[in-house]
């Protein structure tokens, strides 16, 4: 069943980000609203500070002799395989969906670009991808994302990777093209999250878009530009809404953010949770999953809502609501998980306590003003990677995680086993795209059959020793369902 595009009413946003003119050794610290700056990504053990030389100035070639990448240090293809090799462990639904699909190989033929946080995940499914047939070029969604272990490890093994964590904003699009602009290679599936990629295509390659055979995007931020493109009659390759499928909503954005916010915390700040006052500003399934957590630990939550329903929600949890002005001058720690812009602004940071802890949790740096801390009378001070003492004339500070960009992602690590499910997901979403006979799909927005859904659910049950009980015949006819599912309508989320 197919689900109509949620109407968005501005569409001047549509894709109307540039590149700046950021020199591409300058450090990344821009004030950019691109989402270059709004996707951050898992931390690489890899220390870059000891080569100062950008990857585009250098000429490096794998073992093979092949040269179509650009990353860090392929010196570090060895360390970087481990890492996927550890993940593949807890990717289970990946790695079945490999084993039972390779040989039918129903990518065959796929010229799969992609942008995505280069991580370990991102690995195995890519390595996904390849089994199934697809060729794959790959670029990084964030210019903090790319774990460069990671990206050697894919570069060594033959894949055309763009990325290294630490890229200005001008490289960031540079590796984009050099994903997409390469003689004899014609894209004809997109795999993004955030829609960066998709819009590059879209502006400067027109022909090549209109050739693409579909998009299947993961992200809040990318869906809202699709659906942006399809109210004004632009879209004209369909494309799959991964990000409101039940398997990332109810997986990935609550169970992923449940234990990534405290790591990402804790890794930054070495705070202690227990009697911090806090406030997290939104109660969607982000905001769910880090207030469970922050709870859990002994803090005491608060939470800002627009929509009354997860406002009641957040009340029948135990959450006392507020308005942010109520309690920003008393809360230690201030979390935003909205999707918007401009929830935290400067009137807010002003009247902060001293050390009061700022961070995003959200996927766009947009949440946090971070460009209105950005004038002469304030100091930054660099305390370590990704926080930064923000210090007031009186001597009032803050501390800034990751310059509002997503907080577990920038300055730790993901659950592995969550994002298998979201990746199992893409990766379905990508095969039925692919093969579908012409006039299935539309160029509109689809949402996933709930059947998809309940098979990528199916494929990680196995971990747990978990064992579904089966409907009776007259127990199927008394619910008007098939024995084998889906067990849930397609509206359901």
């Amino acid at each position: 069943m197919r689900r109509k595009s949620i109407q968005f009413a501005d569409q001047k946003q549509e894709f109307s980000k540039r590149p700046s003119k950021i020199g591409r050794r300058s450090l990344s610290r821009s004030i950019s609203q691109s989402s270059t700056d709004s996707y951050s990504s898992a931390a690489s053990y890899t220390d870059s500070s000891d080569d100062e030389t950008s990857p585009r100035d250098k000429q490096q070639k794998n073992s093979k002799g092949n040269g179509d990448f650009c990353i860090k240090n392929i010196k570090q293809a060895d360390f970087g395989r481990r890492e996927i090799e550890i993940a593949e462990q807890e990717m289970p639904a990946l790695m079945a969906l490999r084993k039972r699909a390779q040989g039918e190989k129903p990518l065959a033929g796929a010229k799969v670009v992609g942008c995505t946080h280069i991580t370990a995940q991102t690995a195995v499914l890519m390595e996904t991808l390849s089994a199934l047939g697809a060729q794959c070029r790959w670029a990084a969604c964030n210019i903090y994302s790319t774990q460069n272990e990671v990206a050697a490890a894919l570069a060594e093994g033959g894949f055309s990777v763009f990325a290294w964590k630490g890229e200005s904003e001008d490289d960031f699009w540079w590796c984009i093209d050099r994903c997409v602009n390469v003689e004899g290679w014609q894209p004809n599936m997109i795999l993004d999250d955030g829609g960066d990629l998709t819009h590059w295509i879209y502006k400067k390659y027109p022909n090549m878009f209109k050739k693409i055979k579909g998009i299947v995007e993961e992200s809040v931020t990318g869906v809202h530009r699709l659906y942006q493109l399809s109210k004004a009659g632009k879209l004209c390759v369909p494309a799959m809404n991964v990000n409101d499928s039940v398997t990332k909503q109810k997986f990935d954005n609550l169970y992923c953010c449940r234990e990534s916010i405290l790591d990402g915390l804790k890794r930054t700040t070495d705070v202690m949770f227990g009697g911090k006052q806090v406030v997290v500003c939104g109660y969607g399934e982000v905001g769910k999953g880090c207030c469970a957590a922050l709870k859990a630990m002994g803090s005491i939550v608060y939470v800002t809502e627009i929509d009354p329903i997860c406002a009641l929600q957040a009340c029948m949890d135990g959450f006392r609501l507020v308005k942010l002005n109520e309690v920003i001058r008393q809360v230690d720690i201030v979390i935003t998980c909205t999707g918007n812009k401009n929830v935290v602004v400067r009137e807010h940071l002003d009247r902060m306590k001293n050390g009061c802890i700022v961070c995003n949790m959200g996927h766009s740096n947009t949440e946090i003003d971070v460009a209105s801390l950005r004038t002469p009378e304030l100091t930054w001070e660099r305390v370590r990677s990704q926080v930064d003492h923000v210090i007031w004339p009186d001597g009032k500070r803050i501390v800034l995680l990751a310059e509002g960009r997503l907080l577990n992602l920038s300055c730790s690590t993901v659950p592995t086993f969550v994002l298998s499910i979201t990746a199992t997901t893409q990766a379905l979403a990508l095969i039925e795209l692919y093969n579908a006979p012409e006039g299935r799909y539309k160029q509109d927005v689809y949402l996933l059959p709930k059947k998809m859904d309940e098979y990528v659910a199916s494929l990680h049950l196995p971990t747990f020793d978990a064992h579904l009980t089966e409907l009776t015949d007259e127990q199927a006819k008394y619910l008007g369902l098939n024995k084998n599912g889906p067990f849930k309508p397609n509206y359901y989320r």
